[in-house]
């Protein structure tokens, strides 16, 4: 009698074992391995060999066509920012957020804008009722009779809807309420959005149909279920920012269509998401700039952003505390370490909290030298200039570094009113900003 084949599964990154184990060796998550069944295992053996009977010769890549890509807009210009131009037909993108970020909002929003172009959109809901999302469409102005509502979980169902209408888009929210009856396993499982995505994969390549899908986010802030989730889809974008404020960000983090260096910027209103207008003042207010508050100008993909960097220095009672928010916690405490080191400053004894205004994540270093000229400004609780912005990258050896895109960021300096910045190198190009050359950080200590 043949011995019985066993398949261990884990239900939080899909790493498969032939044995039971407590640990995940992939995730390191403890009690995940679940045991797959006889007709689960059969499913992966067909699926895994889906198309390696058709063979194919390979072929000089000289002689190889290029795609020709073409996109359509999508009623937004922030979200045709982060996508690279516009909705690709044909794509699969996967947008993750935290609950109540504005995920089902800006979907139905753009659901609605495509819908009044002629469009015939599908949105499938299995968290909400069809009567739910009426409300809110009523909220968004996204009422429109190209908008067509499928409260449905079952997977063979919207299947059988997409296959009956043409559709030109289609929202899937979200991709971890789905199920397919052909994989015995609960909805969200790790097979059954393995499964689901790969069927919605090959309606959206073989019919030509964009699809965008909603995905659920894990207490570390990653998408729920197996990483191949992402890997399959052919973009993936996050949702950042606090809920309780009216700004948000919405982040590409895979695109292969275009760049993931640019990021959307959207206001949540009564009106729902929509484009953020204007960026002037949104991250700072120099009107109100106290001692421990200094300005710098981040990059964010191509647009410049001004952005407000507040420090508190304050004596320690007992172990000194390092706290930072938006900026890196590792390289606050380099850049502590530098100023004992260099400036003789006894932050030791001090405990030093960093903020950055207006919920954004600094990724950069330009934002160095305005750090340091914050935690300087509390420390001697002396006001800086509301007229003075701060950029450039500090090293190790307290020197100030050249940073990129220097005359763009000069340029949005000079657009929002700013008469003074203190920089390491001379501009390229000329400019009516009064620049200070500052290339070690001894430098800006006796400037201030």
């Amino acid at each position: 009698m043949a011995k019985k084949k066993t398949l261990f599964e884990c239900q939080a990154c899909g790493f498969q074992s032939p044995r039971w184990m407590g640990k995940c060796t992939s995730c390191n998550e403890w009690e995940t391995m679940v045991e797959l069944t006889t007709d689960q295992i059969k499913f992966l053996k067909e699926t895994s060999t889906l198309g390696s009977n058709a063979l194919r010769k390979a072929m000089p890549i000289t002689e190889v066509n290029e795609d020709n890509i073409t996109r359509f807009p999508s009623g937004s210009k922030e979200l045709d920012l982060v996508l690279g131009g516009g909705v690709v037909p044909g794509s699969l993108t996967l947008i993750g957020g935290s609950p109540g970020i504005g995920k089902s909002t800006l979907l139905l929003k753009i659901a609605g804008n495509l819908a009044k172009t002629d469009k015939k959109v599908l949105y499938v809901s299995g968290e909400e009722s069809a009567g739910q999302i009426k409300l809110r469409a009523n909220r968004l102005d996204a009422n429109h009779n190209n908008l067509y509502l499928l409260s449905e979980i079952n997977l063979s169902s919207v299947i059988n809807e997409i296959n009956n209408e043409t559709y030109a888009f289609i929202v899937i929210d979200s991709i971890q309420t789905l199920y397919s009856e052909e994989t015995p396993s609960a909805p969200g499982s790790v097979t059954q959005v393995r499964t689901i995505t790969f069927e919605l994969m090959r309606i959206a390549k073989s019919l030509h149909i964009p699809i965008f899908i909603i995905g659920h986010i894990t207490k570390d802030g990653s998408i729920a279920g197996p990483r191949v989730l992402e890997h399959m889809v052919d973009t993936v974008l996050y949702f950042e920012g606090d809920s309780n404020s009216e700004l948000r960000l919405l982040r590409g983090f895979k695109n292969r269509f275009g760049s993931t260096n640019e990021v959307g910027i959207f206001e949540m209103n009564k009106e729902g998401l929509n484009d953020a207008k204007s960026m002037a003042g949104k991250f700072f207010n120099k009107e109100k700039l106290q001692s421990g508050s200094a300005l710098t100008v981040i990059m964010e993909g191509s647009r410049p952003i001004i952005i407000e960097v507040q420090a508190l220095v304050s004596e320690a009672y007992g172990h000194a505390k390092r706290s930072s928010t938006g900026f890196d916690n590792n390289r606050l405490g380099m850049l502590l370490a530098l100023l004992e080191k260099k400036l003789d400053l006894p932050l030791g004894t001090y405990d030093v909290f960093i903020n950055i205004s207006g919920g954004i994540k600094i990724n950069e270093p330009s934002a160095d030298l305005a750090i340091i000229a914050a935690i300087l400004s509390s420390y001697r609780d002396r006001e800086l200039s509301s007229e003075t912005l701060f950029l450039g990258e500090v090293s190790l050896t307290g020197e100030i570094r050249e940073i990129s895109g220097l005359t763009q960021r000069l340029k949005e300096i000079e657009t929002q009113g700013f008469k003074k910045a203190v920089i390491p190198n001379r501009p390229m190009e000329e400019t009516a900003i009064k620049c200070f050359i500052a290339d070690e950080v001894s430098k800006v200590v006796e400037w201030m």
